[in-house]
């Protein structure tokens, strides 16, 4: 794998960190102090779509999409440092119209959608127009394994009656949000894999209620929200399936593979800023004597976290250079070893930032604490680290092996 980074690829860093520096940086605390002023939380700050508009015109929007010419024509690894760069801010994918779980979505309309969902739903949220969600997790169930989900889709004439309870539904809170992809069982009696079946349900169709948002760690993330969802003889046009019954296996693994270099990598970018604050705050405070930065703990947890940091980078981008050249299911083992390895680094080094900068670590002033909650989330986004674990060692030991005599 060739390392260096293409002409085109380090322009477009280059313009994204030059864009972050201007815009983004200087009004995350703008964003956060017009949050608090809203009487919606669920409401947009008005400073988000100031900065949707200047991206837009920098030419910085839908930077993903592969394989679409919708997008910014990237491959996954020319795609992967801009990702790391959008991680560094809370607020800065969604600026670049590159936030979960909408790039899920497009990417599910843009391989799977037909002409009418496209021109429907895609294209207003291409335009960052509205927003939309994942209704896949149910509470009942152990949803990590989504053979066990329960929520039934049922054929009537020209339209499906769904029913279920979903929570943990990322995007459901936002005032934005207009459609969402619901996952649930089709044909119980069909092969396992062949059961599941994902459909397109818009947020205001009769008996779609959103429940209560539910809390990460104390933290609401409003205005984008997870939220328990309730369907109850939910009416659908039977024209909003998505590729068809019994599908929803295949789909949520074309889905997956692309979104988990996009979490790993924002991941990544998290790390970084906050090994840059401990950094920043051990050079700048004095303990015991003398600069802090001199103590011998201090300078083995900021080594740590730059040796892990570089090694979870170099892990990414070798499964994202393998996704481009031998498919998702060649790389299978490298995508589930860096959603075990990124979130643990990036939660890793933020509890040591937090460590550093004592009672302020905890805080809301530096942001350490929500960026942590978000890394230990991510732990269990896209499924739990032991599936994951599990996968990878069954691949490995399914290789041929010979005893070390």
């Amino acid at each position: 794998m060739d390392f260096e980074y293409s002409q085109k690829t380090k322009d477009l860093i280059a313009r994204c960190e030059a864009f972050m520096d201007r815009f983004v940086y200087p009004n995350e605390r703008v964003y956060d102090e017009q949050h608090a002023q809203l009487s919606d939380p669920w409401g947009t700050p008005p400073i988000l779509e100031e900065l949707k508009a200047e991206a837009r015109k920098a030419g910085l929007w839908n930077l993903f999409l592969p394989e679409s010419d919708l997008g910014a024509g990237l491959t996954n690894l020319e795609y992967a440092p801009l990702c790391e760069i959008m991680g560094r801010s809370l607020i800065a994918a969604e600026v670049f119209n590159c936030s979960a779980p909408d790039t899920g979505n497009m990417e599910v309309l843009v391989r799977y959608g037909t002409d009418a969902q496209k021109k429907q739903w895609l294209e207003p949220l291409l335009a960052g127009e509205i927003r939309s969600a994942f209704a896949m997790t149910e509470p009942d169930v152990a949803s990590s394994d989504a053979r066990n989900i329960q929520s039934s889709i049922k054929r009537d004439g020209d339209h499906y009656i769904l029913n279920g309870r979903k929570w943990w539904t990322s995007g459901a809170g936002d005032r934005r949000c207009k459609i969402l992809i619901f996952m649930g069982k089709s044909d119980p009696s069909a092969e396992t894999y062949r059961q599941q079946s994902m459909i397109l349900v818009p947020l205001d169709t009769p008996g779609v209620t959103v429940v209560r948002p539910l809390s990460v760690f104390g933290y609401g993330h409003a205005p984008h929200g997870h939220m328990e969802v309730n369907f109850d003889n939910v009416r659908v046009p039977a024209s909003n399936m998505l590729l068809g019954e019994g599908r929803g296996f295949e789909i949520a693994q074309g889905r997956l593979g692309p979104g988990r270099i996009h979490h790993c990598m924002r991941a990544i970018g998290l790390a970084e800023r906050a090994l840059e604050s401990m950094v920043a705050r051990a050079n700048s405070r004095h303990m015991f004597g003398k600069p802090m930065a001199s103590h011998g703990m201090l300078r083995e947890a900021v080594a740590l976290s730059r040796m892990e940091i570089d090694q979870a980078r170099l892990l990414t981008l070798k499964a994202a250079h393998m996704m481009d050249t031998v498919g998702n299911k060649a790389a299978r083992a490298e995508i589930a070893m860096i959603k075990v390895v990124a979130p643990r680094m990036a939660q890793a080094v933020l509890d040591r930032a937090v460590q550093v900068h004592g009672g302020g670590g905890v805080s809301g002033d530096f942001g350490l604490a929500a960026a942590w909650s978000l890394a230990r989330t991510l732990r269990l986004a896209d499924g739990p680290d032991e599936v994951h674990i599990d996968q990878i060692a069954r691949i490995e030991l399914g290789k041929s092996a010979q005893l070390w005599t």
